[in-house]
This record gives structure tokens, C-alpha cells and sequence, in this order.
């Protein structure tokens, strides 16, 4: 199992590199100047020249990338050309937001779509399975910004149940912190719980169709104890699968999702540095979000090694 592991995180190395090289060579080779957003358009060529000059923007390509490494290499991911400030602790200023509004929508998907997904394999071909798929495929229709607006009309105005934006500290007050994500959450969780319903579904038929679930039900064993013990037991490996990449998905709808609920979170801060052309902001938090999603990773590998020793020994 130790063998396992670090293979595993010897094999996040290379991926992490290959995001920051595209991440950095992407954003310095788009058309345009960050040292205009510090002048007017009636700024001249001598003074747009300085500021370059004091940014290190006059300086070749590979070498700026060379300092961006030795700079990432020692935990520093620069200064915020806007904010004027460590691009490090803008991010952790604003990833508490992000993480919880991606961990609450990821609970949401897990638990609404798992139970959809075995409610709809245990009565297949009837009504509550139709529904139920229907559903899902509307989850998966439907765009993340339109639900959003939809229910902040409908459960923020006109039945103001939750709050429509802003964000309490889940220290400072958990209730308060529960009820502001709650519409944030939802929205965001609505398409990955359609993807994990179906994919349970599909999972849940395959593993009540063989041989040991007709034994144990013709033993007499509860119906309930041999779909979850017996069925979802043995279902869970693809479900884990899709659970791995649900949560790049949730980060990704993060960002949209932050914009339409006003949430100082990451993927806003994301945004405004990508109309501002803040390049230091735009990378590090990439960065982080991409090394976010390559930790769950190895989270869900490690995961699939608990639940099927088979993958480790592979």
C-alpha cells in the first residue's frame, strides 16, 4: 500500500509542471499589455515604457519564466500587478470561500445523487424511475448562471427564504455560514447530481443483476440490506470515478457560480484579475485550483485501492 501511494504522488509531480507551463506560457503570449492598466490611453510610449521596465515585462520570455519557477519553487507566486499586494495571501484570503462552497455543493451531489441513483435502479422501468432519470437529464440541461438567477428570483426575492449572496465564516457562525451557501450550492450541485444519479443507476443494475444479489435475496435476507449491503457496496467504484472528476467540474462552476451570487471567493478573484490582465493573479490561482483537483485525485486512487484491493495490486 505505501508502494501505492508513492507512485501515486510521484505521478502528480509532472502533471502540477506541466499545468504551470501552460498556465504561464498561455497567459504571456495572448496579444496585449498589463502595463496599460496602469495608464490612461493618453499615456506615452516613455512612460509606458518605465512601467514595463519596472514590472520586468521588458525582459525575454524564458526569462521571466525562469524567475516565475525559482519564485514557485520557494512558495512565492509574486505580487498582484492590481492589488499591490503577495498574490499568495489574495489567494488564501479568498480559497476558504471557493473550498466550502465546492465542498457543500460536492456533499449535496453525493448524497441527492447516490439516493436518486438507487431509488431509480431498485424500481427500474416504472414511474419513479422515469421520473427520477427525467430529472437528471434536466439537471444536465440546465446552465449553471441561468439557474443561479432563477433561484435567487424565486427563493431569495420572491419567497425569501435564504439570502441571495455575501458569506459568513463557517467559525464565525455555522448556521449563518450554511444558510448564505445554500442557494450557491444547490445551483452549483444541480448538473453533478445528474451525472452521479445516472451513473449510480447504471452501476446499481449491473450489480443487481448478478448471481450472489439472487442468492442473498432468496435467502430471505431485508430488501434494504441487499441493495445498500449487497448492491451499493458493490457499485461504488464507478460512482468513485465519477466523484473524482465531479469535483474539477465544481471547481471550474465555482467560478461562474461566485459571479452570479456576489461570493468573495477564488473563481471571482479569478475573474477580475482576468479583466484587469492581472497575469500573477490569473496564474496562481489556476495554479492552486488545478493542484486542488490533483490532490482529490489522489485522494479517489487511494479511495479505489480501500474499496477494490485489485487496483493496487494492478
Amino acid at each position: 500500500m505505501g508502494r501505492f501511494i508513492v507512485q501515486r504522488l510521484l505521478a502528480t509531480i509532472p502533471v502540477l509542471l506541466l499545468v504551470s507551463l501552460i498556465t504561464f506560457g498561455l497567459l504571456w503570449l495572448v496579444p496585449g499589455d498589463p502595463a496599460s492598466i496602469f495608464l490612461d490611453t493618453s499615456a506615452t510610449q516613455e512612460a509606458l515604457d518605465r512601467v514595463r521596465r519596472e514590472l520586468g515585462l521588458d525582459r525575454p520570455f524564458l526569462v521571466r519564466m525562469g524567475d516565475w519557477y525559482v519564485r514557485l519553487l520557494q512558495g512565492d507566486l509574486g505580487t498582484s500587478l492590481l492589488l499591490n499586494r503577495s498574490v499568495t495571501s489574495a489567494i488564501l484570503e479568498r480559497l476558504p470561500v471557493t473550498l466550502s462552497l465546492t465542498a457543500l455543493a460536492f456533499v449535496v451531489s453525493v448524497l441527492l445523487g447516490v439516493a436518486a441513483g438507487v431509488l431509480a435502479s431498485v424500481r427500474h422501468g416504472r414511474a419513479l424511475d422515469q421520473g427520477v432519470m427525467s430529472l437528471a437529464l434536466l439537471g444536465l440541461s440546465i446552465p449553471e448562471f441561468w439557474l443561479g438567477l432563477v433561484m435567487i428570483w424565486l427563493v431569495a426575492v420572491q419567497l425569501p427564504i435564504f439570502p441571495a449572496g455575501d458569506y459568513v465564516p463557517f467559525a464565525t457562525n455555522p448556521w449563518q455560514w450554511l444558510r448564505h451557501l445554500a442557494l450557491p450550492a444547490f445551483t452549483l450541485a444541480c448538473v453533478q447530481m445528474g451525472f452521479v444519479a445516472r451513473m449510480t443507476r447504471s452501476s446499481m443494475l449491473e450489480v443487481l443483476g448478478q448471481d450472489f444479489v439472487r442468492t442473498a435475496r432468496a435467502k430471505g435476507l431485508p430488501e434494504p440490506y441487499v441493495v445498500l449491503r449487497h448492491g451499493l457496496a458493490n457499485a461504488m467504484v464507478p460512482i468513485v470515478t465519477v466523484m473524482g472528476i465531479m469535483v474539477g467540474a465544481l471547481l471550474g462552476g465555482a467560478v461562474v457560480t461566485e459571479q452570479v451570487f456576489s461570493l468573495p471567493g477564488l473563481g471571482r478573484l479569478i475573474i477580475g484579475a482576468v479583466l484587469a490582465r492581472d497575469f500573477p493573479v490569473i496564474q496562481g490561482g489556476l495554479l492552486f485550483l488545478a493542484g486542488i483537483y490533483l490532490m482529490v485525485n489522489l485522494a479517489v486512487d487511494l479511495l479505489y485501492a480501500v474499496i477494490d484491493p485489485r487496483v493496487r495490486l494492478g
